[in-house]
C-alpha cells in the first residue's frame, strides 16, 4: 500500500538559514491523545532559530522538524481524544513538526480557532499567547492597575504581551530600537523607550516618579539584569523568558533585590508537560478567547512566507527588523 506523502522542512545540520530545506516525508499517524492536522499555517519563533543553530536541545519526545505552533483542520485523531471531531478548525502548540503540510498536536495543547480569526492569525497565537499568559499572568501575577515593562516590544512575544497587558488593564512600557518600531508598539497602547537613545532605567524612574514598575517581562537577560532590578517597584517581579543579550549577569548587586522584596523567576514553554500546557490552554480559552472573538488582542502579523521560502522567513527574524509575528503558509 502506498503511503501518503507530504512536504516538511528539515535542518540538514546546525548552521544558518541555508541549512533549511524541503523534503518529502510520510504523513504521520496520530497516537493516543493526538490530533492529526492538515496545516494551513505555522508560526516562526525564536526557539526555531536556536534549534536550527544547534543551541536548543530537544525534549525526548520532540520532532526534529522545527515549528512549535500551527493552525489547520483536524483530519484524524488517536484513541482517548475527546472534544474534537474531523473537520474542526484548530490551533495549538506542537512538540515540533510545525513546518510541514501535516502535523500532530497533543489534544491538551489544541484549541478551537476563535470566531473571526483567520488561519494566518491563528497560527501566530499559540506559542506567544501560551508563553505570555504563563509568565506575565500566572508567574508574574499581573493584575489591573499595575505597571509592566516589556523588553523587545516589537517581537512576537513583545507585541502579544503589550496587547494582553492592555486588555487586562495594565499600564505598559516597552523597549524598542527604532522610531518605526516605536510607532508600532505605541499603536498597541504602550509607552515606547528607544534603547539606542534612552536609558530605560532613567525613563522608568521619571515616568513612575521613582516608584518603578510592578513587573518586568524580559527576553534580553544578562546585560539588563542590574538595571531591571533597579527599575522594579517594592514587591516587584522580574520574569525572565530569554537571554538574547547574554546568559551572564555580571557583578550583580543583591541589595535592590533584598530591600525591594523583589521576586525573580524564569521559565521556558517547551519543557513543560502536556498537563501544564493543557492548564494554560484552559485558561486562555476562558480568559483570552472571548477577547479575540470581540476583535481584541489580535496578533500583529509582520510577514507571511510560503513554506518553500522558510529560509527567507528565518532571515527576516534574525534581522530583528520584524514587528510582530512571522508566519509560514502551506498554500502555494
Amino acid at each position: 500500500m502506498t503511503q501518503a506523502i507530504m512536504q516538511e522542512v528539515v535542518i540538514r545540520e546546525a548552521g544558518g538559514p541555508e541549512m533549511l530545506s524541503l523534503q518529502d516525508a510520510v504523513i504521520p499517524e496520530p497516537k493516543a491523545g493526538e490530533l492529526l492536522i492538515r496545516i494551513h499555517a505555522a508560526g516562526v519563533n525564536r526557539p526555531d532559530i536556536l534549534q536550527r543553530m544547534g543551541q536548543y536541545p530537544l525534549p525526548p519526545d520532540a520532532s526534529p522538524v522545527p515549528g512549535l505552533e500551527i493552525a489547520g483542520e483536524v483530519i484524524a485523531f488517536g484513541e482517548e481524544v475527546t472534544g474534537f471531531k474531523i473537520g474542526d478548525k484548530v490551533c495549538g502548540l506542537t512538540n515540533g513538526g510545525g513546518y510541514a503540510e501535516y502535523g500532530l498536536i497533543p489534544a491538551e495543547q489544541a484549541l478551537p480557532i476563535p470566531k473571526g480569526i483567520s488561519m494566518i492569525e491563528a497560527a501566530a497565537i499559540p506559542e506567544t499567547y501560551f508563553t505570555v499568559w504563563a509568565n506575565l499572568f500566572d508567574i508574574g501575577q499581573a493584575k489591573a492597575g499595575e505597571t509592566v515593562l516589556i523588553h523587545g516590544g516589537n517581537s512576537g512575544i513583545g507585541t502579544t504581551a503589550i496587547s494582553l497587558a492592555k486588555a487586562f488593564g495594565l499600564s505598559v512600557f516597552t523597549t524598542v530600537s527604532s522610531a518605526e518600531k516605536a510607532a508600532a508598539v505605541e499603536a498597541l497602547g504602550a509607552y515606547s523607550i528607544n534603547y539606542n537613545k534612552q536609558d530605560f532605567l532613567e525613563v522608568i524612574k521619571e515616568k513612575t516618579e521613582g516608584k518603578g514598575v510592578d513587573i518586568i517581562l524580559d527576553i534580553i537577560g544578562g546585560p539588563y539584569f542590574s538595571r531591571n532590578m533597579k527599575s522594579l517597584a517594592f514587591g516587584g517581579r522580574l520574569v525572565i523568558i530569554g537571554s538574547m543579550g547574554g546568559r551572564i549577569a555580571d557583578k550583580f548587586d543583591l541589595l535592590p533585590l533584598i530591600f525591594k522584596r523583589a521576586t525573580i523567576s524564569g521559565s521556558t514553554m517547551r519543557a513543560r508537560s502536556r498537563e501544564e500546557k493543557g492548564k494554560i490552554a484552559f485558561s486562555l480559552k476562558a480568559q483570552v478567547w472571548p477577547l479575540l472573538e470581540k476583535g481584541k488582542c489580535i496578533p500583529l502579523i509582520d510577514r507571511v512566507f510560503p513554506l518553500k521560502s522558510v529560509k527567507e522567513a528565518h532571515e527576516r527574524m534574525e534581522s530583528r527588523q520584524h514587528c510582530g509575528k512571522i508566519v509560514l503558509t502551506m498554500q502555494p
